[in-house]
């Protein structure tokens, strides 16, 4: 009884560990109804046939429980809930974000010990369930097994049908099975549905004569979203930056015009904002992505080459191969290792946002002789949000980016900094400053009078910082020193100046695409 009770403790903390973190009413769940069922299995079955049944229930269990923790991990990190058919390719992601913020050998210490604590876990189940069997057990035990076996796999089928006879009782195993199951159905009709949309969508590139002739820049900064504006834990640091922006670009003789779009994503996976906006479809899942880059559907970067534009992005963050740039069709790929950058990497960040923009201002845009149509990411305010760095007033002593050694181990450690959410999230908002005013000197130092720049958001940052009731929204904000450009933008419920009007989103960022077709096409 005292190896049973074992077995069944076990079982029960292994399957409600996911709810417990992902919940906080703990107190209403504590009884797992497939542990109930599996210590009633090993008692009422003979030993000779849990030889082949105890691998399986092992297998079961631990898929269950590693599933239970992904969708804790995925909630906390983008809002919503893990779909195994599209997140397991992000796991080498997920590492390299490790490498990124702790270093490599840290990561390799994290990855390395997650899998001796799964291989762990599921040697002590297997061996629980092998020890916990009783080959012949008494009148009294065998009747009580029976009863578990009857009321758990009816109250398993009870929560199969929705409803709850037990309130302290789940079947976290049960639900997050069959919830994966549901995903695989749910995302293979997505599939068939956006295919059929890429087949109803333009299949040639669509030139934009009224934009021919002049730079058109599209900059994104990293985790740059609605809260950062209308959430006062970070609005007391962005909304002061907004309006001195607002400030040094009438200065400038820049006009602005500010709009709120949803991006299809939070807390991560940038690449899906971006291919959302370039295409002009709303793409928030991987598989999407694979499939809307092997369709050779046309993006804005066919259409500013049929305007006669030189095509280009400047991604500092691609450190691997990245044939995504290849697929897209870009004239020039600028990634982190065609970037001619002397100064360290500040953790994840493989360099500052004022280099990547001298950079492109310097060795891409001056020397251009066509003009350019630019994707440009800055990154500094990706997590950990640590070193902060001071904007340099001088953009000549920026050079090849030795000057930023002076910062390389600057700042509270990553490690140390995300001990304390409260001040993980005082960097944060000090990032997306970061960022925002080199974006604002730049522009207003160089941009000129002819260009257009979309100055926006890729996405929100994770829900563990801004909160899961965070919504989609990123600012957007349309500059240039021709305002008869932004009239359009003001047509579609943007505001001037730098301010957002509202935060309710007009539409997503894959409207974009269409606006510019509209307003600025033949």
């Amino acid at each position: 009884m005292l190896r049973l009770l074992g077995v069944a403790v076990l079982l029960n903390l292994l399957l409600l560990v996911p709810l417990w973190l992902r919940f906080e009413a703990i107190s209403t769940r504590w009884v797992a109804l497939e542990a109930l069922l599996i210590v009633a299995l090993m008692v009422l079955l003979p030993a000779g046939r849990l030889g082949w049944l105890r691998p399986l229930l092992t297998l079961t269990v631990l898929v269950a429980v590693l599933a239970g923790l992904g969708d804790v991990a995925t909630h906390l990190a983008f809002g919503r809930p893990l779909n195994l058919y599209l997140d397991v390719p992000l796991l080498r992601s997920v590492f390299h974000l490790l490498e990124g913020n702790l270093g490599t050998l840290a990561a390799w210490a994290v990855s390395l010990t997650a899998l001796l604590m799964i291989g762990l876990g599921g040697w002590a189940l297997n061996r629980g369930l092998r020890v916990g069997h009783q080959q012949s057990s008494g009148a009294t035990v065998t009747l009580v097994a029976a009863l578990l076996l009857v009321a758990s796999t009816a109250l398993m089928a009870a929560q199969w049908h929705h409803q709850r006879w037990l309130p302290i009782a789940r079947a976290p195993a049960m639900d997050t099975l069959r919830f994966q199951g549901h995903q695989l159905v749910e995302t293979r009709r997505a599939h068939r549905d956006f295919s059929a949309r890429m087949s109803a969508s333009p299949t040639q590139a669509a030139a934009l004569p009224g934009l021919a002739g002049r730079d058109v820049l599209l900059v994104f900064v990293e985790s740059y979203g609605e809260s950062s504006v209308f959430d006062p834990r970070f609005a007391e640091v962005t909304l002061p930056r907004l309006e001195a922006m607002d400030e040094r670009l009438q200065e400038a003789g820049l006009s602005v015009a500010t709009g709120m779009l949803d991006a299809p994503i939070r807390g991560g996976q940038s690449w899906l904002a971006h291919a959302s906006t370039l295409s002009g479809l709303h793409i928030d899942n991987s598989l999407w992505y694979r499939l809307m880059l092997a369709s050779g559907r046309p993006t804005l970067v066919d259409d500013f080459r049929a305007t006669g534009h030189r095509t280009l992005t400047v991604m500092p963050a691609i450190t691997l191969a990245w044939p995504e740039g290849e697929a897209y069709g870009f004239d020039e790929i600028h990634a982190a290792a065609d970037i001619d950058y002397a100064g360290p990497a500040l953790n994840w960040v493989t360099m500052p946002d004022q280099f990547t923009l001298h950079h492109f201002e310097q060795r891409i845009r001056r020397p251009a002789e066509e003009p350019l149509f630019a994707q440009i990411a800055l990154i500094s305010s990706h997590a950990p949000w640590t070193p902060i760095l001071p904007v340099l007033d001088d953009w000549d002593t920026i050079g090849d980016g030795s000057i930023f050694h002076r910062w390389e181990g600057a700042g509270i450690p990553p490690d140390e900094l995300w001990q304390d959410l409260e001040r993980v999230r005082d960097h944060y908002a000090l990032s997306v400053d970061y960022s925002l005013e080199v974006s604002a000197r730049w522009a207003a130092d160089y941009l000129g009078d002819e260009a257009l720049l979309i100055l926006l958001g890729d996405h929100q940052a994770a829900p563990l910082i801004i909160g899961e009731e965070a919504g989609y929204g990123v600012p957007v904000h349309v500059i240039s020193g021709d305002a008869a450009l932004l009239e359009p933008f003001l047509a579609r419920d943007f505001v001037p100046g730098m301010l957002p009007g509202s935060s309710k989103p007009t539409a997503g960022l894959d409207a974009l695409r269409a606006w510019l077709y509209e307003d600025f096409g033949e």
